[in-house]
């Protein structure tokens, strides 16, 4: 009978911690979904607005490449700091200083202001990549890929939606100025959200869970309790970073940095460059290319986006059956989807008619939002859960660096032909799948590169 109550007190505490987590993940559905919702919002409206306060075109393309510039430092600092002190006092944080930015953006009457209200944001700008952070903690490797794909489905749910209705409210008297006060508004929304979620409780049932792990045989207990373990052993080590002070704060940052640095991931990382680079270069010049090659206006470009925007949603909820048809072997999903990426621009590259355009542009909504998600778990995966905040950083200015890197090679790609910059994309791809090919041992090995601070 003690050993029959003993189950029961196990079964319980283990649900009430899925339950627990499942309501983590929810919200921090929301989180992904109102924070790029805001933030399209403003993002389209923000040339002509900086245009009417009288900047010439060189000056608002510095401001731009400004805020690319501290995205690119930024992301990599901020991301291991959340892995210093803790996830929720890091997303509170740049949460919170974003809402400020978008705050001095509504205020922002003269170009000074604008370039102003971009700084906090520039730095502090990474609600996302700690979010994924967070659920890399709180779910199980196994999960993961679908959990990161409904993520970036919830979130670009909000980037569709977003210029919607800032299109709308710019109709509306100093419309810019009232959707850079709702952006930070949302921001502060979210930042209630963040504080409410149940932080205390995830601990609480990680303990509990902890000890009601033995015995078990079901998949989905193995994953709560590896998932509130890690909850756990996380949230103690930032409780005690989250009091040292800046400066032990900052060279710790670094050593963590300089770990990543030197550790065997370069490859992954090149991959990512290559991959982020091919699919800007394909973006870079489409509208105008379907104008010189088909004759089409604008206008047919922006509903092709829009259209492809809407698969790339579908794509991301699609993501659970797709692993388990690969067995969740992220690498093959990742060298699959690459592949076909490769494929459907060189497609799109060498298109007669518009309806070969629309064919690949349709399957390559997939592809791409499926290798993004792919290429973060194979991150995770290889790298280790320890430094995931470290890791999404360094992944996000690599992508950074593809977005100074593509600009410039689209436009010397385009000197030669309207098909020069994806032409040059097929290029990086075959790159980057031969380079994952030369490396499938590793890949498919799952053991954690060594960091060298370790």
């Amino acid at each position: 009978m003690e050993e029959e109550d003993e189950d029961g007190g196990r079964g319980a505490s283990e649900s009430t911690a899925a339950a627990t987590s499942d309501r983590f993940v929810r919200c921090l559905y929301a989180v992904g979904f109102l924070d790029l919702f805001g933030v399209s919002m403003v993002v389209p409206l923000m040339n002509l607005h900086i245009k009417s306060l009288g900047a010439s075109h060189t000056v608002a393309g510095i401001i731009g490449s400004l805020y690319g510039i501290m995205q690119l430092f930024s992301s990599t600092f901020v991301g291991c700091w959340s892995d210093i002190v803790g996830r929720q006092y890091s997303l509170l944080a740049c949460i919170l200083l974003s809402a400020l930015g978008y705050f001095l953006l509504g205020a922002s009457t003269t170009v000074f202001l604008f370039a102003i209200s971009r700084v906090p944001v520039g730095i502090f700008k990474h609600t996302l990549s700690i979010s994924k952070a967070l659920l890399s903690d709180l779910v199980s490797e196994r999960d993961r890929p679908l959990v990161m794909g409904r993520f970036n489905a919830a979130s670009s749910v909000g980037f569709i939606l977003g210029p919607v209705v800032g299109g709308y409210l710019t109709e509306l008297k100093d419309g810019f100025y009232q959707t850079s006060f709702l952006c930070a508004f949302i921001f502060l929304l979210n930042a209630g959200l963040v504080w409410m979620l149940p932080w205390s409780e995830e601990n609480t049932g990680s303990r509990e869970c902890q000890q009601g792990k033995k015995g078990t045989d079901s998949f989905s207990a193995e994953a709560n309790h590896d998932l509130h373990f890690k909850s756990t052993t996380n949230g103690a080590m930032a409780s005690d970073s989250l009091f040292q002070s800046p400066w032990v704060q900052f060279t710790t940052v670094l050593k963590r940095i300089k770990g990543i640095a030197c550790s065997d991931l370069w490859d992954i990382f090149l991959v990512r460059l290559l991959m982020s680079v091919t699919i800007l270069l394909y973006y870079s010049n489409f509208s105008l290319a379907l104008e010189e090659r088909f004759g089409l206006k604008p206008l047919f470009a922006g509903y092709l986006m829009s259209y492809s925007s809407a698969l790339g949603v579908l794509a991301g909820c699609l993501l659970g059956p797709i692993t388990r048809l690969y067995q969740h072997n992220t690498y093959r999903i990742l060298l699959h989807s690459s592949t076909l990426t490769c494929t459907l621009i060189l497609l799109y590259a060498s298109a007669r008619s518009i309806w070969m355009v629309i064919l690949s542009s349709t399957f390559l909504a997939f592809s791409t939002t499926i290798g993004r998600t792919c290429i973060i778990d194979l991150e995770l995966t290889i790298g280790g859960n320890e430094a995931s905040g470290t890791l999404l950083g360094v992944g996000q200015s690599v992508t950074s660096v593809g977005r100074i890197l593509a600009p410039l090679l689209s436009g010397i790609a385009q000197e030669f032909s309207p098909c020069g910059p994806p032409s040059l994309g097929v290029g990086l791809a075959l790159a980057a799948i031969l380079i994952m090919n030369a490396n499938k041992q590793k890949y498919c090995s799952h053991g954690n590169v060594k960091l060298k601070n370790q």
